[in-house]
């Protein structure tokens, strides 16, 4: 999808605020700093319109990007942050736990793991709530520059086996800086969106 024009539609907190157009969305979630506002800006190609920051758990609420009237990427808030205090986790459990059951316009979710590391029991858990839910998962192994080329092979099957994902749950290497798998990610991403409406 080739994208001109973006849009920070709404920063939600609460199902009535979320927008009404009926666009399919993809939701991106991941933990705190694994690199969400640097693929969003990759895919859109925005150097600066998703906000990275240095600091933790900046992103709070389900931000809302209209692309091209056509889609919607919602980035939701980071998890994992240990500064964070217990009762706005609990609060942002609960906003996501609302939105990823009951938002029948979402398509499916890109779920972002650091390609360098194992991913962490948060990251097998959130997993296992998206499966839970029956969503389409593409899970990706960000800041994937980092790893040499004949090591990529098992990076990624570390991420498969430790996230115990299915077998239609697919898995895709990405780097901001060279663009690694921007492409494959567009081409999965232009795939689930078509798919039926969830009941």
């Amino acid at each position: 999808m080739k994208v001109n024009n973006v849009d920070l539609t709404i920063s939600a907190v609460r199902p009535e605020q979320y927008p009404e157009q009926g666009y399919p969305e993809i939701a991106l979630s991941g933990r705190s700093n694994v690199g969400k506002s640097s693929l969003i800006n990759t895919l859109i190609n925005r150097r600066n319109y998703a906000r990275t920051s240095s600091q933790p758990g900046k992103t709070q609420t389900l931000n809302f990007y209209n692309l091209e009237d056509e889609l919607y990427f919602v980035d939701v808030p980071g998890y994992g942050y240990a500064k964070v205090s217990q009762k706005e986790r609990e609060k942002w459990a609960r906003m996501l736990e609302t939105y990823f059951e009951q938002r029948t316009a979402l398509r499916g979710v890109v779920s972002l793991v650091d390609a360098r590391h194992e991913p962490t029991v948060l990251d097998q858990q959130m997993i296992e709530f998206l499966h839970y839910y029956n969503l389409p998962i593409l899970v990706v192994g960000t800041k994937v520059d980092k790893i040499a080329k004949n090591k990529r092979n098992r990076a990624e099957s570390i991420i498969r086996k430790t996230l115990n994902l299915n077998k239609e749950d697919k898995v895709i290497l990405f780097s901001a800086v060279d663009k690694t798998g921007r492409e494959e990610i567009w081409n999965w991403i232009d795939q689930v969106k078509t798919f039926p409406e969830r009941k």
